[in-house]
């Protein structure tokens, strides 16, 4: 009896230990799962982030291409204009002819404040509409010519004289 009252007391420990090590290895699986759905939601929201990164930084890319590109024809604007007043000694031209230089610089001035207005979205007048090329357009910013005759904005100078000849 003794050696059977000692078999119990070492199934009995041994069930207690048995049923404390599934218990404690629920618990640590419960916590485990629930660690492993954060990490995977962390993942998740990583992933998102990476792609929206990415197209982020594509779009700032070519936005710096844009303006690379629009900064090379201001440069080349400004490197027409450079040569075109190389050609002239402003002061000598303006000591000897001083109405006409006034005249010139006036007119180069209203034509400069117009190109500033059409940059910043003022309408066309008739005389811009009806132009034929740049220089009528504007001497100041003759591109401008191509842009808006690209976006249609420009009257056609050959159907107004076709239909004047109608006439």
């Amino acid at each position: 009896m003794k050696l059977a009252g000692i078999l119990l007391i070492v199934i009995f420990t041994m069930s207690g230990i048995g049923y404390w090590y599934y218990t404690d290895t629920q618990r640590t699986i419960a916590v485990l799962t629930e660690n492993n759905a954060k990490l995977e939601l962390a993942v998740a929201t990583n992933e998102e982030t990476i792609k929206t990164m990415a197209a982020d930084f594509a779009a700032a890319n070519e936005e710096i291409r844009r303006v690379n590109t629009e900064f090379a024809a201001i440069r080349q604007q400004n490197n027409q204009l450079a040569a075109k007043l190389a050609d002239f000694d402003l002061g000598l031209l303006a000591a000897s002819k001083p109405e006409s230089i006034e005249r010139a610089v006036n007119r180069g001035s209203a034509n400069a404040s117009r190109c500033f207005e059409l940059l910043s979205g003022a309408k066309l007048t008739d005389s811009e509409k009806e132009a034929t090329n740049g220089e009528q357009f504007n001497k100041e910013c003759p591109w401008l010519y191509d842009d808006y005759k690209s976006r249609g904005m420009l009257n056609d100078a050959s159907a107004n004289t076709n239909n004047q000849q109608a006439n």
